[in-house]
């Protein structure tokens, strides 16, 4: 019944863990095939969550008649709230014998039950919850998706590995919203059928996990850092991982810079309203985004393998603030659009996945899924704060001028940053 798990568990106990293929003539993958699995699961969990992104601003602002305060309420609570469950599901991930899939297979079952629950959802309060609760559950799954692929790969290939499931997911963020446009034009209640159709593919998403992706990762021989015999590890040594000055610095950048990343939705608002789109294109703009991402995911990972994870990662930023630069500047149309999406992509595949290889290479093997759970969390967390900040911020002044004050915000970030990064904090102590 359970494929992955009977091919992962069989004999576990007395099998010694497989040996990197040698034999003259064959070279070992570079990218693992529990990598590809994973990258497929999230590419389809992808079409069904951009379904709901796509048009969710539209729905809130002129199906629902929310603020931008009130749509910067939800958007906090679309980037924070998983943050609040990441370091459980992280370290539940390692406390139970390195059970990721578990406690990934938990959050992916979650969001997907979510979806559904939109078409109840009517007003603020509501709303609000039902996306605390698939937050939750992408909470739960990030941080174990990432153990996992950090586990299955060897050190100095982990850019590329997290490229190439970066480069998946975003072909269901390419996918996701056309899916949602081609209903919207096909369908009288489009929003609440963009909802159905979500709910059933986020539920192929949670089958291609249970059966394809192995149950229990074998870390690779060149990464692995703890014994089978290790005890599990608790959560105080979970929370002990910022004592360790490469995760703290790390986790403080991350965050740093987070505080003035402008969300997507806004970002996309702005230029609907700069450009004076029709709303039945406003969909089609994360496209853009999301081909710039899939097409650099895999050649950026590959070169901050190369040339330095943390450099590539605040390079990355100095490419958000040049998209910023531009919606600010009098320059609008479709090449105005055209060059922020570009530059948005680049961000994504500059920062991403790139953020998720660094921290792996900051925190011991035994401590994979609480590690990225800390970084990621430090970074939810203060985008949280941005989307409420700028929503309100909007709501006062304007959407041109609060972004001005954003752009200035991440320019001051970008130096700071820029003296506390140390590549030479890659290798764990």
């Amino acid at each position: 019944m359970y494929l992955a798990d009977s091919r992962s568990t069989d004999s576990r106990a007395t099998r010694p863990a497989a040996a990197p293929d040698t034999r003259p003539g064959r070279r070992p993958a570079a990218v693992p095939g529990t990598v590809l699995a994973l990258g497929a699961v999230s590419l389809v969990t992808d079409v069904s969550s951009e379904m709901v992104t796509a048009v969710l601003p539209l729905y809130v602002v002129a199906g629902l008649g929310l603020s931008p305060l009130g749509f910067g309420f939800l958007d906090g609570v679309n980037n924070g709230v998983g943050a609040l469950v990441r370091l459980a599901g992280g370290h539940l991930a390692d406390r139970g014998g390195r059970r990721h899939k578990t406690v990934a297979g938990l959050g992916y079952g979650l969001s997907a039950v979510c979806k559904p629950l939109l078409l109840l959802a009517h007003t603020l309060p509501v709303l609000g919850a039902v996306l605390a609760v698939d937050r939750t559950g992408k909470g739960l799954r990030t941080a174990p998706r990432d153990a996992m692929i950090s586990l299955a790969t060897a050190p100095e290939r982990r850019g590329r590995a997290f490229g190439v499931h970066r480069a998946m997911d975003t072909t269901g963020a390419l996918l996701g919203p056309l899916v949602a446009f081609a209903v919207l034009r096909a369908t009288v209640d489009g929003y609440d059928a963009v909802f159905v159709v979500s709910g059933c593919v986020a539920a192929l998403g949670v089958l291609l996990l249970v059966l394809f992706v192995p149950r229990r990762i074998t870390p690779d021989p060149a990464g692995a850092q703890a014994g089978p015999a290790a005890a599990p590890p608790t959560l105080r040594e979970a929370l002990g991982l910022l004592r360790r000055r490469p995760v703290r610095r790390l986790t403080a950048c991350a965050s740093l810079l987070g505080l003035t990343t402008v969300s997507d939705a806004f970002l996309y608002l702005l230029l609907q309203r700069a450009g004076d789109l029709p709303a039945h294109l406003f969909p089609l703009l994360p496209l853009g985004t999301a081909a710039v991402f899939l097409l650099l995911a895999v050649p950026l990972g590959a070169l901050a393998d190369r040339v330095g994870r943390r450099r590539l990662f605040l390079a990355g930023h100095g490419v958000l603030l040049l998209a910023y630069a531009v919606v600010l500047s009098p320059w609008h149309g479709a090449p105005a659009v055209a060059a922020v999406l570009l530059l948005h992509g680049t961000f994504y595949a500059a920062t991403d996945g790139v953020l998720a290889a660094a921290t792996a290479a900051a925190v011991p093997t035994r401590h994979q899924g609480a590690g990225q759970a800390l970084v990621g969390t430090g970074q939810a967390l203060a985008r949280f704060v941005c989307s409420l900040a700028f929503g309100a911020a909007w709501s006062l002044w304007g959407g041109q001028r609060a972004l001005a004050v954003t752009a200035a915000g991440l320019a001051v970030a970008a130096v700071a940053v820029s003296f506390l990064l140390r590549p030479a904090d890659e290798v764990p102590a």
